[in-house]
């Protein structure tokens, strides 16, 4: 099973994604997805600055794939995203169907988690039209990827969300800005402000959610450190850790050593929970806040 690094949900400048990018080439990871796939306003890397850094971790050793936006709202994110599909050298992640209709029976490609792929029926459909590998949406369980493991068409490969906040929910509206009292339009950027998104308490004072531009994240950090072997055992292809500003070259490696057997998953879930705590919920078929203690 390989180990990918998902792409980054948040806003971040220039600088920074340069010095962590330069930090993934030496991880042990085995793919890495770049690219903005949340808002068209974030602009801290041009489209030939993202291929720069591409090539870089291409060099490292690392296949490289070139993510899409998960929603399109105008033209110009059209012609962004056929420039993304066209770029004649990575694979793409297709987020929405728009990217799947640019790439179908024209080169081989990914879809995110975003596109609703659901049933093996769905899969032998777009594998026709040329999918390689499909991440596996975070709300289906392991009964329901046992299930289309099952009857999956040969040579495609699947790949799961093992690490990191959940992606719940996309809109037309911005809530960072709404939470600023700004329009849409003019949000001033304010996503700068939050390396990783602004957090939701419930009225019990609990962590809920993470408000991050137009998307909602789960405040508690997915974690199934503790289900690698059953994932290897369900011939999973590729385990994805989505990044965070802090610790995520520890993740990875500690991810990596359970992968190797060279740590116990027990100890890995003690060191990589996150301070707002976790949950495993989705996997399990429960609700999706339920924590490792609370499950089955």
């Amino acid at each position: 099973m390989k180990l990918s690094l998902g792409p980054i949900s948040y806003y971040w400048s220039s600088d920074t994604l340069i010095r962590f990018y330069e930090q993934v080439a030496s991880w042990p990871v085995d793919i890495v997805y770049l690219g903005e796939t949340i808002c068209s306003k974030r602009r801290s890397l041009s489209f030939q600055e993202w291929l720069e850094v591409g090539e870089r971790l291409a060099a490292a050793g690392k296949e490289v794939v070139l993510s899409t936006l998960s929603l399109l709202e105008a033209e110009s994110e059209l012609k962004t995203l056929r420039r993304i599909c066209e770029n004649g050298r990575f694979l793409v992640e297709a987020n929405d169907m728009a990217a799947v209709n640019l790439l179908t029976n024209r080169v081989p490609f990914i879809t995110g988690p975003s596109v609703n792929l659901y049933n093996s029926q769905s899969l032998r459909l777009l594998h026709g039209m040329g999918l390689r590998r499909w991440v596996l949406p975070v709300e289906l369980s392991r009964s329901t990827l046992a299930d289309i493991q099952a009857e999956r068409p040969a040579g495609l490969e699947v790949e799961v969300q093992v690490y990191g906040r959940l992606p719940l929910s996309m809109s037309a509206r911005c809530f960072t800005a709404r939470a600023h009292n700004l329009p849409k339009d003019d949000c001033q950027c304010k996503c700068l402000d939050y390396r990783e998104g602004m957090l939701l308490y419930s009225q019990e004072n609990q962590p809920f959610l993470i408000l991050n531009g137009v998307q909602i994240q789960s405040a508690l950090t997915y974690q199934l450190v503790t289900e690698l072997a059953d994932l290897a055992h369900l011939q999973v292809d590729v385990a994805r850790i989505s990044p965070l500003p802090e610790g995520t070259d520890r993740v990875v490696s500690i991810f990596r050593e359970v992968m190797d057997g060279t740590r116990s998953p027990q100890s890995a879930l003690a060191e990589t929970s996150s301070s707002l705590g976790t949950c495993v919920g989705y996997w399990r078929g429960q609700a999706g806040m339920t924590g490792e203690e609370n499950g089955t």
